[in-house]
């Protein structure tokens, strides 16, 4: 006859008592079934699923425990569990598994009632919740301080689109980030992330600062903002944009690329994806040279873009072969995951405009980020909140794993 005892323990946490806890069950030869324990704020919560082997009397083990932990403090609860609700238990572990990632500048009780809530109303059960950036301090927070954890939830989702909308709604009514990712094989195992380049790896749409140079900033600029929110065809509004700059002299390229301002949590996160070994990559429908100026001072793995015509010194206002734009973005992160060898599904693609929209659905994990209403609303994850380090937490990357 199969016995077992739920052993939960807490208290202050102090050296040892795993140590006791574990040697206790050895000396009766148990079986451990499951163990867990977690610290929060030097409060600790132990608890020990055991399988009592035969011969071994349950109030034995129950004393042995408690007289072996005495000299701890700490508050003991002993449950008998029946065979039928561990088999029932056991038998919930073939549901989907969904995680839960909040990013903020600050989370308060009112933001995780919220979102238990719609985890609750969606019939989910959220199994584990993780901490992913360090401790908190109790200062004013810096308005780059970063909050981020992960939920774990286990159950039956027949819609999860429903389920993102409404986390999406959501995130946008709280000002904060909520992303759900299947937990599947390949949520830890991305190898590639391809980035966007304009008001994604820096702040400014380069055309637009040329366009300032030029002479013909307002012009550009809106033309500029009609085609990232979808309004235009991105091929027919960049050769209109790029034709009010015939004439700019070259060398505003290099003053304009020195004063290039990189999107917060840039550097810290490419330095992380490097030291973890994945690639990176710029896929842009702005231009090579500034590219390349990025790659540079980043470590970008590969840049494509498109390449700025210059004659005699001078700015044609012509590109040199076919415009980078949605298709060819999509295409060209198709080529890059054949030629590295990996799944599509292992791709993380960042971009905010809608000539990001193909990438971004074609890649395993596609990112909106700090997009425009119409691109949020269309992919599956965005990144408001936060700066592009953010996306770290996606991956399920705590602070104490980044570089």
């Amino acid at each position: 006859m199969t016995r077992i005892l739920l052993i939960n323990i807490s208290g202050v946490d102090q050296t040892g008592v795993t140590t006791v806890l574990t040697t206790t069950l050895a000396d009766y030869n148990v079986n451990v079934l499951d163990i867990g324990q977690a610290v929060i704020h030097e409060a600790l919560s132990l608890g020990v699923l055991a399988e009592l082997p035969d011969g071994v009397m349950e109030e034995h083990l129950r004393d042995a425990i408690a007289t072996a932990l005495d000299r701890f403090s700490l508050q003991i609860r002993m449950t008998t569990v029946t065979a039928e609700s561990y088999e029932q238990w056991v038998g919930a572990q073939g549901k989907a598994r969904y995680i839960i990632t909040l990013l903020a500048r600050k989370v308060t009780a009112h933001h995780l009632a919220r979102v238990t809530t719609v985890v609750r109303e969606f019939d989910l059960n959220i199994d584990d919740i993780d901490r992913l950036s360090g401790r908190i301090p109790l200062a004013e927070l810096d308005s780059r301080t970063r909050f981020g954890m992960e939920f774990s939830v286990r159950g039956k989702l027949s819609d999860i689109g429903a389920f993102r909308s409404e986390l999406l709604h959501l995130a946008s009514e709280l000002d904060i980030d909520l992303a759900v990712q299947e937990d599947n094989k390949f949520r830890r195992h991305r190898r590639l992330v391809v980035f966007d380049m304009d008001s994604t790896l820096i702040e400014a749409e380069v055309i637009d600062e040329l366009a300032k140079a030029a002479g013909v900033g307002q012009q550009v600029a809106e033309i500029t903002e009609r085609a990232m929110a979808g309004e235009l065809n991105f091929t027919e509004s960049f050769q209109r944009r790029i034709g009010l700059l015939a004439g700019l002299d070259a060398s505003v390229l290099e003053e304009t690329a020195r004063n290039l301002a990189v999107t917060e949590g840039a550097e810290h996160l490419i330095s992380t994806l490097r030291y973890l070994g994945y690639k990176t990559a710029i896929v842009s429908g702005g231009f090579r040279y500034f590219g390349e100026h990025l790659q540079q001072l980043l470590g970008i793995d590969y840049v494509f873009a498109n390449e700025l015509d210059v004659v005699d010194g001078l700015v044609t206002g012509r590109v040199i072969g076919d415009v980078v734009d949605g298709e060819r973005k999509a295409e060209l992160v198709r080529q890059l995951a054949l030629q590295e060898g990996i799944d599509l599904e292992q791709v993380i693609a960042v971009g905010d405009g809608a000539n990001d929209l193909p990438m971004l659905r074609l890649a395993g994990l596609g990112i909106a980020f700090r997009a425009k209403p119409l691109v949020k609303e269309s992919a599956n994850h965005a990144i408001s909140t936060l700066g592009l380090d953010g996306i770290l937490y996606l991956l399920g990357i705590s602070d104490r794993y980044q570089h």
